[in-house]
């Protein structure tokens, strides 16, 4: 096992239930087989024509998917148990909102600069699906912010002023151009793209293949 930490890339939207279950099998697959690792943490907007208020769940996965409602019952309580597997609550209720999310993005890039995106990144994921914030409302962002340690104030002025709007949308076409179309998408050693949320297992023999072709190299 080499000491040189693993570059791992992931784009995603806090609004993916996909991406914190696909970082949570990935996390639990790092710590299986105790590799070096750093993230970096990416933005994707799952729905940038998202109106500022939002959409409820229903109706949005009905007009996008086509699902019923009984599907996305029957998706929620998937989603529901497969969080209880690793740690995670999902409290999806039938009328919880799907927002837009580049204020997010906006916010989560300004936590980078702080070292603290990461965090930020979890609080978030938590504050949508397992305490139903509604993550379209500057005050309420900046209270997440404030609640992971960061300046609350400076949060709710970095929204404010959207100052960072347009590195956000930089990084996003970035993205783009490596063709990713859909989240999460996880590249190790800024080669290997992985999409999808992969399980356990697959994250682990991708980590394990990764460690053998660095030996390898270094050999």
């Amino acid at each position: 096992m080499t000491d040189t930490p693993l570059r791992i890339d992931i784009i995603s939207d806090v609004m993916c239930p996909w991406c914190i279950i696909g970082y949570r099998q990935l996390a639990r697959a790092l710590e299986a087989t105790g590799t070096p690792h750093e993230i970096h943490w990416h933005p994707f907007e799952l729905n940038p024509e998202m109106p500022a208020e939002g959409q409820n769940m229903r109706e949005h996965i009905a007009e996008k998917y086509g699902a019923t409602p009984e599907q996305s019952a029957q998706n929620r309580a998937q989603m529901a148990a497969m969080g209880a597997e690793l740690d995670f609550e999902f409290a999806m209720g039938a009328d919880m909102r799907m927002h837009n999310t580049f204020a997010t993005h906006q916010l989560l890039h300004w936590a980078g600069e702080q070292g603290r995106r990461h965090e930020l990144k979890q609080a978030l994921f938590a504050a949508h699906f397992t305490h139903q914030r509604n993550l379209s409302d500057p005050q309420v962002l900046a209270d997440v912010a404030g609640e992971t340690g960061l300046d609350r104030a400076e949060a709710l002025a970095v929204l404010e002023d959207a100052r960072f709007a347009e590195t956000v949308r930089e990084h996003e076409a970035f993205w783009t151009r490596q063709g990713v179309r859909s989240v999460p998408s996880v590249v190790f050693d800024s080669q290997h793209l992985v999409t999808g949320a992969q399980g356990v297992e697959n994250y682990t023999r991708v980590l394990e293949h990764l460690s053998k072709e660095k030996a390898k190299a270094d050999a």
